[in-house]
């Protein structure tokens, strides 16, 4: 055989090895194990798309049934923390009140890198027993203290108010993210963190789930954009640009705006746009930041749009692909839209929008890594069928309007 052909066959080789690398490289507790059979219907797991969404969605189910858990282990904390003050009373600030946050992808990535080469006890059971083991490592909390005047009525005094000063206490949770479970949990070393990195983006990729947020970004910055205004819809939309000179290399927790920052460059188009406040991407990261939006090396929790819209005295509803027409009707009413996009026109992982106002039939966007797909007009279809096929916190697409 001459070097030539023996060169060719290895390519081959190399070729025909590329799926069972990528396979490798997934978390198999999505496919029943990497050596699972079967789906219920007779296909293989991995071709199903069926049977991978109802095992990602059980899982999600799981792990958001779990942070719950942990929300209540810190609560039972704070009490016990309270009884030591000698205090009046308290208060529990939970920004994740009805939005818990979670990186789906990213735990089931450290789960399963944890794990090495164990594959014969990956299960769901083992990482419910693993997570509710570290459920007090999920959240921490601050306390402060102040002196309220509150009302003390005498029974005697009916027509009498009167008031007395009491000391309180306001505990402000904190979720820790992935991170943090990785080491304190998890206990993943240097090369495991790596690993689960890889399970991460490649799960994020397979499924087209819109958890990895990443744009494309090398330190390479566009020209300063200025002042964009948008007056093709019914709402003035003021522009950003993730990738603009002045705030890619900005940071995003210990990431960078560029790369990971298209969950707060949107919002900071919707504020900016529905507010009299301008709002830039870089103040809108910070603020994502301190209130548990930033996921490290993933972009932003889903739970940022509704969180950050409350916080600006938005309204906001979430919205799937299956309510065309509300999208399309709050767009003519002025109302702004954010939608998490999976792999497809606008991303090769996951990536946020704002979805602008209707023109012609079709939609007009604001794309903070693209002006010129944000001049573009796109089919509702492109969007509807791209969207986020397992989004969280009332997503793929949120309604945001002014009040």
């Amino acid at each position: 055989m001459s070097k030539h052909a023996g060169k060719i066959l290895a390519a081959a080789a190399v070729l025909l090895m590329l799926p069972i690398l990528f396979i490798l490289m997934l978390p198999s507790i999505i496919f029943g194990g990497l050596t699972a059979g079967n789906s219920s219907n007779g296909i293989p797991v991995l071709n199903d798309n069926a049977a991978i969404t109802e095992n990602t969605n059980d899982l999600a189910f799981s792990i958001n049934q779990i942070l719950g858990e942990g929300i209540t282990d810190a609560e039972t904390r704070i009490a016990a923390d309270f009884a030591s003050t000698g205090g009046d009373n308290y208060e529990i600030k939970n920004p994740y009140e009805g939005n818990l946050i979670s990186n789906t992808n990213s735990f089931l990535a450290q789960y399963c890198a944890a794990k090495d080469m164990d594959w014969k006890n990956i299960s769901k059971a083992d990482l419910e027993r693993v997570l509710r083991q570290g459920k007090g490592h999920l959240y921490t909390y601050t306390r402060t203290s102040e002196v309220r005047t509150v009302e003390a009525d005498d029974p005697d005094t009916p027509d009498v108010v009167e008031t007395k000063n009491e000391t309180w206490y306001i505990y402000t949770l904190s979720y820790n993210g992935e991170g943090y479970f990785a080491d304190n949990v998890f206990h993943l070393t240097d090369d495991q963190k790596s690993l689960a990195g890889n399970y991460a983006q490649n799960l994020s990729l397979f499924l087209g789930d819109g958890m990895f947020q990443y744009a494309e970004y090398s330190g390479t910055t566009i020209s300063s954009l200025g002042n964009v205004r948008f007056t093709d819809g019914a709402t003035e939309v003021v522009y950003f640009n993730q990738l603009d000179e002045r705030y890619a290399n900005k940071p995003y927790g210990t990431d960078n705006i560029g790369g990971y920052g298209c969950g707060p460059t949107a919002m900071s188009i919707v504020v900016s746009s529905l507010t009299s406040e301008t709002v830039d991407p870089i103040e809108m990261a910070k603020w994502s930041y301190e209130n548990g939006g930033w996921c490290s090396k993933s972009g932003s929790y889903h739970a940022l749009i509704p969180n950050a819209a409350k916080a600006w005295g938005l309204t906001v509803e979430g919205c799937t692909a299956s309510e065309p027409q509300r999208i399309v009707d709050a767009l003519s009413e002025g109302k702004l839209v954010v939608a998490i996009m999976g792999k497809g026109h606008f991303t090769t992982s996951g990536h946020f929008i704002v979805l602008r106002g209707v023109q012609d039939g079709k939609i007009l966007v604001a794309d903070p890594a693209s002006y010129k797909r944000s001049q573009k007009l796109w089919e509702l279809s492109i969007i509807l069928n791209e969207a986020g096929k397992r989004a969280g916190s009332g997503g793929p697409f949120w309604i945001i309007g002014a009040l």
